[in-house]
């Protein structure tokens, strides 16, 4: 008999990103395959959804690039333990990128963990 305890965790928490999922979720969304960065400002890890995206003539890497990079980015999300946090997000905010304006998420890393991945 399954448990539906408030305090269980979602299936898909447990189920790893992959590059191609977030590729696949970015033209799901906003029919574009905007980049993905990780960034660190005042001690917190946060990503971005630049306004930058592949389709577009000046984009600088080509898609076999774009998608080893999108990789990195979810093996990175997966080893933080931000995998559900992230899927979700991507699936339900209601901003899009903008040209010189980024989506943020702020990463919530388990207890303990932040000291890994802060310099």
């Amino acid at each position: 008999m399954a448990s539906n305890r408030r305090d269980d965790p979602p299936a898909e928490a447990a189920v790893p990103l992959s590059g191609s999922e977030l590729i696949a979720v970015l033209r799901e969304r906003w029919q574009a395959s905007y980049d993905l960065q990780l960034v660190q400002r005042r001690g917190r890890l946060y990503l971005q959804v630049m306004w930058a995206y592949l389709e577009q003539q000046s984009f600088p890497l080509s898609p076999d690039d774009y998608a080893r990079r999108l990789e990195e980015v979810a093996t990175l999300l997966n080893g933080m333990g931000t995998a559900a946090q992230v899927r979700h997000w991507l699936r339900t905010t209601s901003g899009k990128p903008r040209l010189g304006r980024a989506l943020t998420l702020a990463l919530e890393l388990p207890p303990g963990r932040s000291a890994e991945f802060l310099l």
